[in-house]
Order: structure tokens, then C-alpha cells, then sequence
């Protein structure tokens, strides 16, 4: 079909698309579009000078389609209009794909976009059945895999999302985002080997290490050189470099340093934990604290306590990476510390236009963040040792001591036993509250020889997923352990989590990823912990906190020396409580727990690596 209205015709049409007209009027429109192909009338619209006022395009493509309801063009049309209602209307976009889809079932776009706008209002079944009951092309097939196994990921439906995520590999094994979530998910259901020896099609078992994630890579790989690579090929995908610098490399002259704590986590979160009494303390003669928040407000009583530390509580939620760029250089902070690492909701993209002068990564991330605009990696002598220094970017900053901030209030916490937790009174209660993507078929070996020799003891664990949980019985199973040793707890509040610690007899610690704001709980109260430290920031966590407690001894450096000390202590009830008995009184709180002087420690490191003009 050629175009063969008239210029007159064209100008008098444009600015009455969308309108309610009278009768004649909207009949001659009709006719008009009745003459125009789709990709004519959009060429007209796009070359036209006049203002589109807002919501014009809903109007031109709902038009074009009354007027050519039988078009061969009209499934194009109905899709075009869900695009244009998807950011206002989730509703009325769904109805245009779904019409879409009626006049051209196999068209796979319109099945997508349905499905995610079934998913923004909360329909996630009914997503979910709409990707599963679409015709599949060849060139559709993966991301239609690829979205059911993500909505079923955040579902905690992780067996079925792994199964369509290896579909989805199958089909194409180049997606480095696939390979992630689908290693990630394997990590959590701890369906071992993590990353079979053999790959997959397409895929050699260094593909898959490379392509694991920065997160998985801290329980998958003990070498810290190792973990750098698969974040460097993390950032390289996905962090491009900003235009240009935004903060004077001078630096500032201000009279108190101004510190930018930025963070998606200042809620019910780990971090926010260990971190909000360091906020709290910070000399306001010398320190001015900004906190750059992402997060969503969960009304959480730690939420709450954070933002009070504040000076400068700052929502940039809604703001976009360059513009949060832009707020920190207005603000000039001086010190910009990232709290998130390559973890969900990091904002690295503000950190390549360098809104600071010092920028510093701290906390959220345990390991590497090789991105060129980071300065400063915070840490102290045990978990990066000087001689390994330079298998790490940025540069590691260690601090005297220890590393991790603690929060040294003491909590009110409600009555616990181990009759109420399902826990035998008569037996050694081995425990590990670690997430089960932590655990490794290595440690577990080891836990399982450890039960084996110390016949009188159970295994306590965190009951993540049901998948995780059938996978560990099992494999205790195949170690000729009686699955019935291995007891699950489930997740509950701070205070009860906290509470039933003390009713363990000896933490087992997880190696190469260790436990870090679990650990100091478990120290805390007063429950022993036996780690593994190897060659990585993420192994040492826990040997960093016992060093700095007084309890170096249980600080083993092989899976032989770990399984030794575990059963020498199982075994022997004296040396068992000797070992409690130091860990009781006020052993945390004048160690882990020195806030005061964790504050001051750390604030020397921050005004030794201020920039400041002419110094």
C-alpha cells in the first residue's frame, strides 16, 4: 500500500490523533488511517515538527488499529501500543500484548513483555504460565526460559529455576548472566559438584568458573587472584567507564572531612548491623557523615538507628547513577565509602565518574573490587597479610586490629533451650548458621568425618531451602552418617537468633567463604568457633575476629587441622570448657566490641588517606 493522502490531508490529521472528535470528523480520521500503512503513518509522525502532547503515541497506534482492525500489520500495532501503556498502565498493557498475541500466537515479543506485565502487578503465576504456555521459536525459546527461572529464583523455587536456567545454557550457551544465577542457585541448593569438572556444551569448566559471579566466586574459589579474575570479567560486562572524572584530584580543603557512606543496605541487614555504631561514634569535630541510601524503607528499629547517626541522610533511590554521581561531587565529600561491593544494589557505575577524591570499598564485598576508581580496599593484617597485598585491587587500607565495626550494645534477648529448638540436651551440638551457598563439598567432608569421630554430637544447621536440606541428608547419607545427626533450624528474629547461639557447643566454621557478622554473634555469645583460614580475604574473616578475641588456637590451615581440633574438643569435656570459659565475662566487649575504639582506629586511616590541597 502507498501513501495517497495528501500534505493537507497529513497536517490536518497529526494533531487530531488521540482526540475524541465529532462524527464526520472521526470518520474522515478513519479513512484517512484506513489509507496508511503502520510504518507510513509512523515515518509522518516522526518527521512531523509539531509538539506531541503527552500519551500522543497511545493515541496514534489505538487509532491506526480501529482503523485497520484486520491489517496483517495490526499484532505489530496492539504490541507497539502495550509498549507505550507499560510505564503508565501494566494493565492496559497487558490487554494490547494479549491482543497481539491472539492475532499472532507464535509472536514471541508480545508473550515477554505479557508475561512482565503480569509480573509487575503481582500476578507472578499467571506469568509464569504465560511464558511456559507460549509458542517457542527457536529465537524465542531462551529468553522465555530465562525469565520463567528468574521469577522462580525470587519465588525460592530454586530447584525448578535451575532446571530452566540449564535449559536455557542449552539452547545458548553464551549468557554469562545465565551461568551466574544457574552456579549461584547450584551454590545454594548445594547440588554438587558446584561446576561440573566436565562443563557443558558449549561451556569449558573454566567458562563456567570465569562466568560463576563475584559473590559465588567468594565460596568457590580459595584463590584471591582466582576471585579478582571473575570480577574483573564481572565489571568489564557490566560497569562501563563514565565520561569523565567529576571530584579535583586536589581534593578539599574542608575543615572536617566530609565521609560519604554509600549503601542499598541501611535496613534490616548484616551490614547495618556492624556498622551503626561506627556512625554513631564518629568525632563531629573532625568528621561531617553523609549517608548516600538506597535501600527501601522496611521500618526495621536498626533502619531507624542508622539514619539517626546521620548528619546527612540522603535518598537517592530515585536517582540515577550519573546523578547520584553528581549529588556527591555538590556535596564534596571528601572520603566516599561503598558498602556494597559487587553485591545486589551496588551503585559502582557512580563510582567511575570518581565523585570523590578517595574512594574506599568496605564491608559488603569480601575480596577484590577491581575497578580502576576505587582507591582503597579496608582491611586489617590478618585478612589480606602484606605479602599477598598485591593479589588484590583496589589497593588494600589494613586497619589496626581488626577490621570488622561491631555495634557493642548489648541486646535484650527472650529465653531460648535446646528442648524448645529441637536440640538434644545429652549430646555435643556442633552448629553453623552460615548460608548454604557457603557450604562446600570439602567442609562438609570434613563435618562428616568430624560427626563420624565424635559419635556422641549432632550437626546444627540453617534450613535455607528444601532443596539444599534433601541435597545435605543425602550426601550425609552417602558418608555413612545418619541423616536424623543433622538438625535444621529456621530463620527467626535478631534476638532469638542471637539468643539460641549460646546453645551450641561449637561453631564450624565455612572455608573458603567464611562467616563474618555470624562469627562475631557466635563469639559474642560466648559459642566457640573453629575456622579455616586459607588464602583469601573471605577465608580470614573469621581467624581476623579470633585473633583480635585472644583465641588464635582455634584457627585452623588445612581441612586436617580443622577436623583434629573439632574432635579434640567434642571429646574432651575439660578442654572444651577451658576454651568456653575464656569467652565468658566481658571477653567480647573489651575486643570485638570496642566501638570507641574501633572508631578511633578507623578514623586515623580515614584522615591519613584524606587528599587535601597542598598536602
Amino acid at each position: 500500500m502507498s501513501d495517497t493522502t495528501t500534505p493537507a490531508e497529513r497536517a490536518w490529521l497529526l494533531p487530531r490523533l488521540g482526540q475524541d472528535l465529532p462524527a464526520p470528523e472521526a470518520e474522515l480520521r478513519q479513512g484517512l488511517l484506513a489509507r496508511l500503512r503502520l510504518e507510513q503513518l509512523l515515518g509522518l509522525v516522526e518527521t512531523s515538527d509539531m509538539a506531541r502532547p503527552p500519551l500522543y503515541m497511545i493515541g496514534v497506534y489505538r487509532d491506526w488499529i480501529m482503523a485497520n482492525p484486520a491489517s496483517p500489520q495490526a499484532a505489530a500495532a496492539w504490541f507497539n501500543l502495550g509498549v507505550e501503556w507499560a510505564p503508565h498502565d501494566a494493565g492496559k498493557a497487558a490487554s494490547a500484548y494479549q491482543q497481539a498475541l491472539t492475532l499472532k500466537p507464535d509472536f514471541h515479543p508480545a508473550a515477554v513483555n505479557l508475561g512482565l506485565s503480569l509480573e509487575r502487578q503481582g500476578q507472578t503465576e499467571a506469568a509464569l504460565a504465560c511464558w511456559a504456555e507460549a509458542l517457542q521459536p527457536d529465537a524465542a525459546r531462551t529468553a522465555l526460559l530465562n525469565h520463567r527461572g528468574r521469577v522462580l529464583e525470587e519465588l525460592g523455587r530454586f530447584e525448578e529455576a535451575m532446571e530452566l536456567l540449564f535449559k536455557s545454557l542449552l539452547t545458548d550457551p553464551v549468557q554469562p548472566d545465565v551461568v551466574q544465577h544457574w552456579s549461584h542457585l547450584r551454590q545454594k541448593t548445594c547440588s554438587w559438584p558446584i561446576v561440573p569438572p566436565e562443563g557443558l556444551p558449549g561451556l569449558s569448566h573454566r567458562d563456567l568458573v570465569v562466568q560463576s559471579g563475584p559473590l559465588g566466586a567468594l565460596a568457590l574459589l580459595a584463590d584471591p587472584e582466582a576471585q579478582r579474575e571473575v570480577g574483573r570479567h564481572w565489571l568489564t560486562r557490566k560497569i562501563a567507564p563514565a565520561p569523565h572524572r567529576l571530584s579535583p584530584p586536589e581534593g578539599y580543603a574542608h575543615p572536617r572531612i566530609r565521609i560519604g557512606y554509600m549503601s542499598s543496605d541501611f535496613c534490616r541487614h548484616a551490614m547495618s548491623f556492624l556498622i551503626v555504631e561506627l556512625l554513631e561514634r564518629h568525632d563531629r569535630t573532625q568528621f561531617e557523615v553523609f549517608g548516600y541510601c538506597s535501600s527501601l524503607d522496611d521500618g526495621s528499629p536498626i533502619r531507624a538507628r542508622v539514619l539517626a547517626a546521620l548528619d546527612h541522610h540522603v535518598p537517592v533511590r530515585a536517582l540515577d547513577d550519573a546523578a547520584l554521581a553528581q549529588r556527591i561531587r555538590a556535596d564534596e565529600i571528601d572520603i566516599l565509602i561503598d558498602l556494597n561491593g559487587m553485591t545486589k544494589g551496588a551503585r559502582l557505575q557512580t563510582l567511575r565518574w570518581k565523585p570523590a577524591p578517595v574512594q574506599a570499598t568496605y564491608l559488603g564485598y569480601i575480596g577484590s573490587v577491581p575497578l580502576p576508581e576505587l582507591d582503597w580496599l579496608i582491611c586489617d593484617d590478618f585478612t589480606i597479610p602484606a605479602e599477598r597485598a598485591a593479589e588484590y585491587s583496589p589497593t588494600p587500607l589494613p586497619l589496626p586490629v581488626v577490621y570488622q565495626a561491631n555495634d557493642s550494645r548489648v541486646p535484650t534477648l527472650p529465653p531460648v533451650s535446646r528442648a524448645a529448638e529441637g536440640l538434644p540436651e545429652d549430646r555435643f551440638v556442633f552448629c553453623c548458621f552460615c548460608n548454604s551457598y557457603k557450604i562446600t563439598p570439602d567442609v562438609f567432608a570434613a563435618w562428616m568425618t568430624i560427626l563420624a569421630r565424635a559419635p556422641d554430637s549432632v550437626l546444627w544447621l540453617v534450613a535455607d531451602n528444601p532443596t539444599a536440606k534433601r541435597n545435605l541428608h543425602a550426601a550425609a547419607q552417602a558418608a555413612g552418617i545418619d541423616p536424623a545427626r543433622l538438625i535444621f533450624a529456621q530463620r527467626v528474629e535478631p534476638e532469638r537468633y542471637l539468643a539460641r547461639m549460646a546453645l551450641g557447643d561449637l561453631f564450624l566454621d565455612t572455608s573458603p567463604y567464611n562467616a563474618g557478622t555470624v562469627a562475631s554473634d557466635a563469639l559474642r555469645m560466648g559459642l566457640p568457633l573453629l575456622t579455616l583460614s586459607q588464602g583469601s580475604f573471605a577465608s580470614r574473616m573469621a581467624g581476623s575476629l579470633l585473633n583480635a578475641i585472644g583465641m588464635p588456637e582455634t584457627i585452623a590451615t588445612s581441612h586436617a587441622d580443622y577436623v583434629e581440633l573439632a574432635v579434640g574438643l567434642a571429646t574432651d569435656p575439660a578442654r572444651h570448657a577451658t576454651l568456653r570459659a575464656r569467652l565468658q565475662g566481658d571477653a567480647w566487649q573489651k575486643t570485638l566490641g570496642d566501638s570507641e575504639g574501633f572508631a578511633r582506629r578507623f578514623e586515623a586511616a580515614m584522615t591519613r588517606i584524606r587528599v587535601q590541597p597542598g598536602k
